[in-house]
């Protein structure tokens, strides 16, 4: 895989987890191609999963 292409789909995912993060409702998520949104919706999953740790 491409260097350019990695990073795109990493900061898609850093862009996801800083959506969870501030609480964004997943329906935000802004990127159409299947593998950017995969990427960002598995970020937002992380931060949601990283929220209710830190909230119990």
């Amino acid at each position: 895989m491409k260097r350019q292409k990695r990073d795109r789909l990493d900061r898609a995912h850093s862009r996801g987890y800083q959506a969870g993060i501030s609480g964004r409702s997943k329906e935000m998520c802004p990127y159409q191609l299947i593998d950017q949104r995969s990427h960002w919706l598995g970020g937002w999953r992380q931060a949601m999963e990283d929220r209710a740790v830190t909230a119990a």
